[in-house]
């Protein structure tokens, strides 16, 4: 409790380490903080959504890989929960899409996954890992409706860069269908259920 790097092992600290290794763990010699994210720790539901997003990034990363792409899509939303009064529920489907793109399920977003037709998109299919027109969709019982605006913010979370993947805004209706596609897609690929 007494020491100079406390402040370096909080939740959501981000900092720059020096680590040694010992026989079975490592042990921190020195620690900057860079961000400390205060506003998540102020506000009980940032917080709750902060620890979600957390409880998969631990699961998706191991250790001695190289997981920048991760790690950058888990600082720049850290940031958009604490910084802004963006809707943490659409915060956190654009986080899931991206990040399943990222660590490989990557879903098909130009043409349909079967017939390969370009129009008439407008299912996502959870088994087949992408957008299907209406007609091969009707027969994939899991395929979930979506409207063309939930379309175009799919590719534009899958396809803009890191840093705009938060800049835009969805109705209703929108928000709930990734809602739905993207806990969906993250509970099928990942086999397993994460609750906010």
């Amino acid at each position: 409790p007494k020491s100079l790097l406390m402040s370096g092992t909080q939740f959501l600290c981000f900092g720059e380490y020096l680590l040694y290794r010992g026989s079975e763990n490592y042990s921190m010699n020195s620690c900057e903080t860079i961000e400390l994210f205060y506003n998540i720790r102020t506000d009980l539901d940032k917080l709750k959504y902060a620890v979600y997003i957390t409880k998969i990034v631990n699961d998706v990363t191991t250790e001695n890989q190289n997981n920048y792409k991760v790690l950058q899509l888990f600082l720049n939303t850290l940031y958009v929960i604490s910084n802004t009064d963006k809707d943490l529920e659409l915060i956190s489907s654009i986080f899931r899409i991206r990040l399943l793109s990222i660590i490989g399920y990557r879903p098909e977003i130009t043409q349909c996954k079967i017939c390969k037709q370009r129009e008439n998109l407008t299912k996502f299919s959870i088994i087949d890992n992408g957008f299907k027109c209406e007609s091969c969709g009707k027969p994939d019982k899991g395929a979930i409706n979506m409207n063309e605006t939930t379309k175009d913010a799919i590719r534009y979370i899958i396809l803009s860069d890191a840093k705009k993947i938060y800049s835009f805004q969805v109705p209703k209706e929108t928000m709930e269908e990734l809602k739905i596609i993207s806990k969906v897609y993250l509970t099928e690929k990942l086999e397993k259920e994460y609750r906010v």
